[in-house]
This record gives structure tokens, sequence and C-alpha cells, in this order.
């Protein structure tokens, strides 16, 4: 339990208890790398989780993304219930569906048949953003995206539905989630911006900031959303946490070795190229304009990469600095063992309680 929770899993202000212990998390990608298959890096999936619940993670995230070569987790949804079924102790969730695409009555069913098969254990997060490309968008929602001005009101009436709660004026008033077992997943918000964090804060959300996405003003969105923060049915006070990328090795020179993987898929990504997760040996022997080097140097200041006592006292310093208690890890390389192991060398060092 975080300073974030009291007995009834309800959000406290953290400053209310004693300072807790940091909290690790995962959310997981699905990287494909060069070499491997979709179904390798979904196996590879699987693994992680079953490790993460071993090493005594708190939750383990799948990610949405939509036509691309390089990540696998299309449909988080079908993922939670694979990596549920084959973990005992971790909570699962998505990080994040993409509301923008869907029926909110229809992802408060499917979560709330995740918590029916997993109860307490489901956590559903959700984003804002379109998790492709504008095209893959346009066909996600049949030509008819939804308008951005309407994503709170796709947040209130995914509310009501979770909770059996819509207004008494609610046109829908009256159709329920099903199946209606007790309880309910969590209620996550995830995003990169002050206004996915208002969002949070207006309808008592709790919220994860995406540093991975933004490494910039964090620290000002989150005591924004601790400040504004609006009591909830389901939370009391503000609960957060930050999700971070981050590559951890033995040694710092053979962290920042597999890091390169990464940093070449990044440039290429963001030249509209979706290929899989290129070899450390590829990315050597990149040849790298002045240009790309210096947007690869940039890329990686947004990176926590190194040995287990540098990373845990970069990431202690970082979660100090954005008041929170809850680090969601991120890790794409190229060589599954490797990710793995950053994982582990995580868990040592911040002294998770293994089952």
């Amino acid at each position: 339990m975080t300073a974030w929770e009291n007995s009834q899993g309800k959000g406290v202000p953290l400053d209310a208890g004693r300072e807790a212990a940091i909290s690790l998390s995962v959310l997981d990608q699905s990287p494909i790398g060069s070499g491997r298959s979709p179904r390798d890096a979904l196996e590879e999936t699987l693994a992680l989780a079953q490790l993460a619940d071993r090493l005594g993670y708190r939750r383990y995230w799948l990610a949405e993304h939509h036509n691309t070569g390089s990540l696998a987790g299309s449909a988080p949804e079908v993922m939670i219930s694979r990596v549920a079924s084959v973990t005992g102790h971790i909570r699962v969730g998505s990080g994040g569906v993409m509301l923008a695409h869907y029926s909110p009555l229809k992802v408060a069913e499917t979560f709330r048949l995740l918590h029916a098969l997993f109860p307490g254990r489901i956590d559903l997060g959700i984003g804002r953003a379109p998790g492709s490309d504008g095209r893959t968008a346009l066909a996600l929602a049949q030509g008819r995206p939804l308008p951005i001005e309407r994503f709170p009101e796709h947040l209130r009436d995914l509310a009501g539905f979770l909770h059996d709660a819509l207004p008494e004026d609610h046109p829908f008033r009256g159709v329920r989630a099903m199946p209606q077992e007790p309880g309910a997943p969590e209620l996550w918000l995830l995003g990169s911006s002050g206004e996915s964090a208002a969002y949070a804060a207006h309808f008592g959300f709790a919220f994860s900031f995406a540093h991975f996405i933004n490494p910039v003003g964090g620290e000002g969105v989150l005591r924004a959303y601790r400040a504004s923060f609006r009591p909830s049915a389901t939370l009391d006070g503000p609960r957060g946490s930050l999700a971070v990328r981050v590559l951890c090795a033995e040694t710092e020179a053979e962290a920042r070795r597999l890091s390169a993987s990464f940093t070449l898929l990044r440039l290429r990504m963001e030249r509209g190229e979706r290929g899989p997760v290129p070899s450390v040996e590829e990315a050597l022997a990149y040849p790298y304009t002045a240009a790309e080097r210096a947007r690869a140097e940039a890329i990686m200041e947004g990176v926590v990469v190194g040995g287990p006592v540098g990373v845990k006292g970069q990431l202690e310093r970082m979660a100090t600095a954005h008041g929170v208690d809850e680090l969601v890890v991120v890790t794409i390389c190229h060589d599954p063992t490797a990710r793995r192991r950053s994982y582990e060398l995580l868990a040592q060092a911040f002294g998770l309680l293994g089952r």
C-alpha cells in the first residue's frame, strides 16, 4: 500500500501520512525485435509479466498501438486477460485504452468482464492520444473521429457506466455495463499534458504522467493535478504515478550500448518508419548525420540509463521532484533477456519483496 491509498483503496494526499517506499510498476509496449515475429513479442510480454509478478512489481500495464511493425500490442484488453491468467498477484491493466476510438459502454463492459474474471486485479487506464497515425485513427473511427472537445463527455460516460452512476437526465440512464460483479477496476487517466491532468482532477480519477513521452514539465502538471483534485465516489484524494523510460544493466557502459537500439528506433519512428526494433549491432553501425546525432542525444536526455546504483538514485530524485511514490517503468531494447534483466536489477536496487 502506498501513501496515496488508505485501507479502503481510496486515495489520500501524499503528505497525509508518513513517507512510503517507492512502488515499481511496468508499462509494456510489446516491442518487436528485428529477426523476431509479433508472436515472439507477445510471448516475451508473458514471460516479462510472470517475472514482474515474482519480483513484486505493483502493476503490469499493456499499451495500445496501431499500424506499426515496432510494437505488437494493438488490443490491450486481450493481453490483459492473457497476462492476468498467467500471473497471480500483480495488478494488470491498460496503459492505456485510446478512448477516442471506442464506445464508453463497450469499454466499460470489457473491463467489468475482466474485473469479474480477475477481481481486485484490474486497472482501466485511459489515454487521450490516438496511439496511431492520423489515417489509422480515421480507420479506427470509421471516418468519424471523436471531436477532441467531446473527450470529457466520453470520460464522464465511461465512469458512469463503470459504476452504474449515469446522471438522472442522461439519455442512457438505466443501461448497465455487465456483468455487475461487486467492485470495479481502478480507473486511471494517462497523459503527457496539463489538459489530461485537469480532466483527471475534475472527474476524481487517478493520474499517471507520461514522462517517457514528454520529459518536460511533469512536476508542474502533477502539482496542479493535486491542487485541483475533486474527490469522487471512488477516490477521496489524488493518486499519481510517473511513467519513465528506463534501461538498467550491470554497468553503465553496457546499458548505454543496449540503448542504441531504442535510439535508432525512435529516430526512425519520428520519420514515419514503422519497422522493428533494430539490433545493437545495426544501431551502432548506423551512419548518423550531425543532425541525427544531435536529435539522438536529445531523445536520450529523457531516458534513465545506467547501472543499478545510478538508475536508482536518478529515479528516486525524479519521484521526489514529481511528488509521487509509484514509478511505471517502460523499457525497450532488442534483446528480451536484457530487458528482463533490467527489471530484475531495478527490483533488487529498490528492495522489492519478491514472491
